[in-house]
């Protein structure tokens, strides 16, 4: 550990190595907020990570992914594997703040300190994926959780970073839903590593796991990943049928990617994604800082159409140009 670190920082940084539950919830606070602290710990903790096997799990709303975060999770803990849990809930339209339904759902794993369950409002961000809830995945990594479940809003614009943030992608589906549809229309096909149909003792749920299974048939063009054939797996929450099935699905997938090579392939995309992410962060906080002089002019030219949109925003980029030539303003 470098000594350049603050003590406090050291000692937080050790806490979380030790998994101490209240200092992995102080970091992960830490890792929300903007500060030298924050990058210093994230820096850090950085170094530590990288050996969880991070799942995601998406699905239209109602398919029930609360539900079966909570089954897998029981199932997992009767393997011993302990489990990071970050529940991505919509933002509040006041607070900006999570609505911490998922939390709220799995309280029965309050007492057990090998599960710990964050939820994390999505703050506008898009790809439903803010930076710290990836940073929030390098904590619990870092704290030595064997497995990550990210459960995420729904299938749709909120599923893009998913599919670049997780080793893992199941897609929870439930019978009448019109699942099989929204899977065409939402390009599922292409990003599920393991197919759910959850609510599997409702009459209808045969004929989803036939259509999930047909299309499959049909030819999967999604993450180029040819040797591993995505499953349907038919479960239920409520009765525990095919939860055990399921997590031998998700390890099968694990040693799959060890053995294959495509784990390193995936955790590099999934690094450039961050900094990709990072850097765009960086550059809004600028912008940001930097645009009430600037942009009222902008807007006023673009607003007698004297200026197209288009060449005010590169104006309004040169701010930050600028000051990245003269020195100026530090990066958040």
């Amino acid at each position: 550990m470098p000594d350049t670190l603050p003590d406090e920082i050291k000692t937080l940084v050790d806490e979380v190595l030790a998994g101490k539950a209240r200092s992995v919830a102080r970091a992960m606070s830490l890792a929300e907020g903007r500060s030298e602290q924050s990058e210093a710990l994230m820096a850090e903790l950085h170094r530590h990570a990288g050996r969880a096997h991070i799942v995601g799990l998406t699905g239209v709303p109602g398919a029930g992914k609360s539900t079966m975060v909570a089954a897998l999770t029981r199932e997992l803990r009767k393997r011993e594997l302990s489990v990071g849990i970050i529940a991505i809930d919509p933002s509040s339209p006041f607070s900006g703040g999570a609505i911490l339904g998922d939390r709220v759902r799995m309280t029965g794993f309050a007492e057990d300190d090998g599960v710990f369950i964050r939820s994390m409002a999505t703050r506008g961000a898009l790809g439903g994926l803010a930076r710290a809830s990836l940073d929030t995945v390098d904590v619990l990594d870092a704290a030595g959780f064997d497995i990550v479940l990210i459960e995420t809003v729904g299938v749709g614009q909120d599923e893009v970073d998913i599919v670049q943030a997780a080793h893992t992608v199941v897609v929870v589906s439930a019978p009448g839903l019109g699942d099989e549809i929204q899977a065409i229309k939402a390009g599922v096909l292409e990003i599920a590593d393991i197919h759910v149909v959850s609510k599997c003792d409702k009459p209808d749920a045969p004929r989803t796991v036939q259509d999930l299974q047909g299309m499959l048939h049909l030819g999967r063009p999604g993450k180029g990943d040819k040797d591993w054939a995505t499953p349907v797996v038919p479960t239920s929450a409520e009765t525990g049928e095919g939860i055990e099935d399921l997590v031998a699905k998700i390890i099968a997938h694990y040693d799959h990617l060890e053995n294959s090579g495509e784990m390193e392939v995936r955790k590099r995309q999934i690094l450039e994604m961050r900094i990709i992410k990072t850097a765009e962060d960086i550059l809004r906080d600028r912008l940001m800082r930097e645009r009430a002089g600037k942009l009222q002019g902008l807007l006023e030219k673009a607003y007698q159409r004297d200026m197209d949109v288009r060449a005010a925003a590169r104006d309004l980029l040169g701010v930050v140009t600028e000051l990245k030539r003269k020195g100026g303003a530090d990066e958040p």
